[in-house]
């Protein structure tokens, strides 16, 4: 599948430039003394020593392209990956550490970080807080991978939110982090793409992993101009993506269209089954997809106009015309 990708902006002309290292901005952040010699050394230019944190397969797309990058001795982009992840219950561990251990690469289960010296850090869906002494342990801070255009879709769940509420637009944005808060630092490099027709959050998960993939790459082969060329967030346009809970998945018929149960149903509906909804009309086993191709009642077929996009759904019971008579359910498709 082809995807069309526009960048957001371009570049901004600063005073500092490649081989300046760290703007001033955030060698204040990160508590470093200038070029006196006291403070950490700062490597001006790649490779670069980078701890990666991620957990799921949207993460272990970036891990991939930067073991990919590490294993190129001809670039000589990365020369040291060592991978933080958080414990699981199951005995293969999340896609990231089956990846690092494929790969034989160091992995620490947090809140365990190691005790190396790094230039970088990189985070992709980790989805836990990093304490400001920890960000302050990077000489060029933390990069955040997070698929959205920030500041749209702030939070945990950014794909599923943006299938969930019908987004024909979406991106990437790596970003470097703040402490205390999600999603607030200045974006480093942006690119949107359309959101493809009837994808689901998984299909649009793939795409957008390894388009942040080869956005971290090209941030990491400018590290310092791509720092020193950072943009505050808007204040505009702010939305956050909370973490999907039970209640979330429940269908309501009487409230949603059957567009917004189609969107749910792919946003979540392959997500560990959440959706286990099924309505039972005329003993046939009906999905949110059914409902959406317009498969009504014959009733509603025949003496309404709606198009099934624009329909809700009412449950009607028959009064019972004969004791014992098996009561039927009917779904009424209304405007």
């Amino acid at each position: 599948m082809r995807v069309l990708v526009r960048r957001c902006w371009g570049p901004r002309p600063v005073g500092g430039g490649v081989g300046r290292g760290p703007s001033p901005q955030w060698r204040a952040l990160a508590g470093l003394r200038g070029e006196d010699g006291r403070g950490p050394r700062v490597r001006e230019k790649p490779p670069w020593r980078v701890l990666f944190f991620g957990t799921d397969q949207f993460s272990r797309e970036a891990l991939r392209a930067l073991h990919a990058a590490r294993e190129n001795k001809e670039e000589e982009l990365i020369e040291k990956l060592e991978v933080v992840t958080v414990p699981s219950p199951s005995p293969k561990g999340l896609p990231v550490k089956q990846y690092a251990v494929q790969a034989q690469l160091p992995v620490y289960e947090w809140p365990d970080v190691g005790s190396g010296e790094y230039d970088v850090g990189v985070v992709a869906s980790f989805g836990r807080l990093l304490s400001e002494a920890l960000i302050l342990r990077f000489p060029y801070g933390i990069l955040n991978v997070h698929p959205s255009c920030l500041p749209r879709w702030r939070g945990p769940a950014p794909i599923i939110h943006t299938v969930l509420h019908g987004d024909t637009i979406t991106g990437v944005t790596i970003m470097q982090i703040r402490p205390k808060r999600f999603d607030v630092g200045p974006v480093l490099k942006q690119e949107t793409i359309p959101v493809p027709p009837r994808s689901t959050a998984k299909e649009l998960e793939v795409v957008l992993s390894r388009l942040g993939a080869s956005m971290l790459i090209s941030v990491l082969k400018n590290l310092p101009e791509s720092l020193n060329n950072g943009r505050q967030q808007p204040t505009e346009g702010v939305t956050y993506a909370p973490k999907i809970s039970a209640r979330t998945s429940c269908i309501k018929w009487e409230e949603q269209t059957s567009e917004e149960i189609f969107r749910l149903h792919r946003a979540i509906g392959n997500i560990d089954g959440w959706i286990g909804v099924r309505s039972v009309m005329l003993k046939k086993t009906l999905t949110a997809t059914d409902f959406y191709n317009g498969y009504l009642h014959p009733w509603h077929q025949k003496n309404s106009q709606a198009h099934p996009s624009q329909c809700r759904f009412q449950t009607l019971r028959l009064p019972t015309k004969k004791r014992g008579e098996k009561i039927v359910a009917m779904q009424q498709g209304t405007k």
